[in-house]
């Protein structure tokens, strides 16, 4: 028997931060407690910024009956010298007692004979389940930090107001959190604040929707995007939809409205990036162009059923001004400092470690390194420094003390803004390489545009993880406070992209002109080629093929990597892999390499793979992937070797030479990767 229940948590206002990134588990957490509960069945969720609901049209009223099954030990010890006519010895007693009484019988288990016991346990209500259900789930729901009300000893994100429960038809009355349950729901403020009984989930949805309550939030988002298109072709703006704040006033919101607001001209004078996360961050407002061109106004969701909004844009307009006058104020002291006046020292990095100011003498030290290793300019040199020297200075300014997020973006600003005489101190390559040293800030986000502006960016990050690393703060199961994965990841997409050396070898010389205490340089090496596996997605076993090979660049074994994928990806994989591994198998016990005498070879077989394998020697290739696709031809010539052509004959001289063919081959191949390595 099923019947339609509804579960109402109904609380004060949830912060929508904690609560989304908690979100994606809530219902998925009411699924384990279900199946905990064998009352396995489908729900809904749903959630308003005072309210979470879980809805199902088929949830049974009881529990299945079950067949509870108790194993006992072996025979042989259940009773007295093994003996089932001299009665149960001790640990027989003692399982017999465990199962309660009743008939005892045994059963082979595991190649023994063991005691068996079983018996038929009727299912439990589900109404009587309901109320401990519901306290175990939100007590597993964590949203970071909690609050305690009242004399309460138990703690929620928000102090809890009511807890509906219908259920045939019928409200569940229970105690938790200090309440008893009541089957009522509250509707949007503007519409009262009285209690609302319903007894169906239809009435509940009926109240709520007539009420200014939109319960579910993929209509109140439908809702807010409609709006913002009816906006945009009155007005002829776009509106740059944030989706992460677009999220967040969905949460907010039971009636979301878009209204449009406006702010003073003067203020499109501060960066764009200044107005769009004054706006985003401190108000939840969303940014306008039109024409291309950030425009002086905003959009606001608010949270009302009044038909008069003026007075509420009036207030916002209000705020935001002041805000952006604020901004405006930091903006002007600014620049009126030059970058190099800050003084880093004053800002520790991590204990251990120093200040920032020390952190920027490493990364000129590796920035120095990287630029002559990977042949640039050398007119460069001096501008690179000069980059890396300031690339740190708007940590220190008034803006970013505001705005953290607007680290780099405002030290290009600000470096752009910095004259003598009346002539630019920078050039946009230096200014635009303390914005991008940044970047790339995650999956799937953009990467420094140029070589130069890259040895900026791996500067920062190679330092960060080798200094990090030298004092024991390195990323452990999910624990990754500095975040240096993410770093790892940057420098391996950074590295492949713009083409640049980075080795264990080079890791290992920029240690020590850096002079990290307590340092071993091969672990931070195999952390990065850890990093590649997560970061071009391909089999871990062709990633380790090629490290185990002769490359030992890392952009290089990116290359290869994804060069090999892509040739097992539109070929036989199973046949490839046999083959080579063949080869492999014959020449692991050669330790050199030695010259094939072509006189020695008998058969056409090991003339035609000798020829073969020449033309791929000795051919050009526009990149490592047709390098790849040439030595994989070499499978047929291979193939037809191992067919006819015996290699361990008696003759030494005869057989020594066709194992040097063959580990000619094999040498060819390790200069891709190590193809016995590669589980298809």
């Amino acid at each position: 028997m099923k019947t339609e229940v509804l579960i109402e948590i109904l609380s004060e206002e949830l912060p929508a931060i904690p609560f989304l990134k908690e979100e994606p588990k809530i219902l998925q957490k009411w699924d384990e407690k279900l199946r905990e509960y064998f009352l396995s069945s489908e729900f809904e969720f749903f959630y308003t910024p005072r309210r979470m609901v879980l809805l199902s049209k088929s949830f049974p009223l009881k529990q299945e009956d079950q067949n509870i099954e108790f194993f006992g030990p072996p025979v042989e010890i259940a009773y007295i010298d093994g003996d089932k006519s001299k009665g149960l010895s001790k640990a027989g007693e003692g399982f017999v007692k465990k199962c309660g009484g009743g008939e005892i019988g045994s059963i082979q288990k595991d190649g023994k004979e063991v005691l068996y016991f079983c018996k038929k346990q009727e299912g439990e209500s589900s109404a009587n389940l309901l109320p401990k259900m519901i306290k175990e789930w939100l007590e597993s729901l964590s949203f970071g930090k909690s609050m305690r009300w009242g004399s309460l000893p138990e703690s929620f994100i928000r102090p809890i107001r009511n807890v509906a429960v219908l259920f045939e038809g019928r409200g569940l009355e229970f105690e938790i959190f200090g309440i008893t349950s009541k089957l009522q729901t509250f509707v949007h403020r503007d519409c009262g604040f009285e209690p609302r009984v319903f007894s169906s989930i239809e009435e509940y949805k009926a109240i709520l929707s007539s009420n200014g309550v939109i319960l579910d939030p993929k209509e109140r988002e439908s809702k807010i995007l409609s709006e913002f298109k009816s906006l945009e072709s009155e007005y002829q703006i776009q509106i740059e939809i944030d989706r992460e704040l677009l999220a967040e006033v969905v949460a907010i919101t039971e009636y979301p409205r878009a209204v449009l607001g406006r702010f003073d001209e003067e203020f499109l004078a501060l960066p764009q990036e200044v107005i769009i996360t004054s706006m985003k961050e401190n108000q939840r407002y969303f940014a306008i162009h039109k024409e291309g061109k950030l425009y002086n106004g905003f959009v606001v969701v608010i949270n009302s059923m009044s038909q008069s909004v003026e007075q509420i844009i009036k207030g916002n307009q209000k705020v935001l001004r002041a805000r952006l006058s604020d901004a405006m104020f930091f903006y002007h002291n600014d620049l009126k400092k030059p970058l190099e006046s800050y003084d880093l020292s004053k800002i520790a990095f991590v204990e251990g470690l120093g200040s920032i100011a020390d952190k920027v003498e490493r990364e000129s030290k590796i920035a120095e390194y990287l630029f002559g290793d990977n042949g640039c300019n050398p007119n460069c040199l001096s501008r690179l420094l000069e980059a890396v020297k300031i690339s740190k200075s708007d940590l220190l300014c008034e803006m970013v003390g505001e705005f953290p997020e607007l680290q780099g973006v405002m030290g290009e600003y600000y470096a752009l803004n910095e004259m003598k005489n009346g002539v630019a101190l920078r050039d946009e390559q230096i200014a635009r390489s303390i914005r991008e040293q940044y970047l790339p800030n995650g999956e799937g986000d953009s990467l420094p545009s140029d070589k130069f502006t890259s040895i900026v960016a791996l500067s920062y990050r190679l330092d960060s993880i080798m200094a990090l690393f030298s004092v024991g703060k390195i990323p452990s199961g999910s624990k990754d406070p500095f975040a240096l994965r993410r770093a790892g990841n940057a420098i391996v997409r950074i590295v492949s992209e713009q083409n640049l050396t980075l080795s264990l070898k080079s890791l290992e010389e920029m240690s020590k002109l850096c002079s990290y205490a307590n340092f071993e340089v091969k672990r931070v090496w195999e952390f990065l080629l850890e990093r590649i596996e997560g970061v071009i997605k391909v089999n871990a076993s062709i990633l380790r093929s090629v490290v185990a090979g002769g490359e030992r660049e890392l952009s290089g074994i990116v290359k290869k990597a994804l060069a090999l994928h892509q040739v097992f990806e539109g070929s036989d994989k199973e046949a490839l892999v046999s083959t080579f591994k063949r080869v492999a198998n014959i020449t692991k016990d050669i330790k050199e390499a030695k010259e094939i005498k072509e006189d020695l070879l008998e058969q056409k077989e090991e003339r035609e793979l000798l020829e073969c394998a020449r033309k791929i020697k000795n051919a050009k290739y526009e990149n490592i992937l047709e390098y790849i696709q040439a030595l994989f031809t070499l499978k047929t010539p291979l193939e037809s070797f191992f067919d006819h052509v015996m290699v361990n004959v008696e003759d030494e001289a005869v057989r020594e030479n066709r194992k040097a063919l063959v580990y000619q081959v094999y040498q060819m191949f390790l200069e891709v990767g190590d193809i016995k390595e590669i589980a298809i």
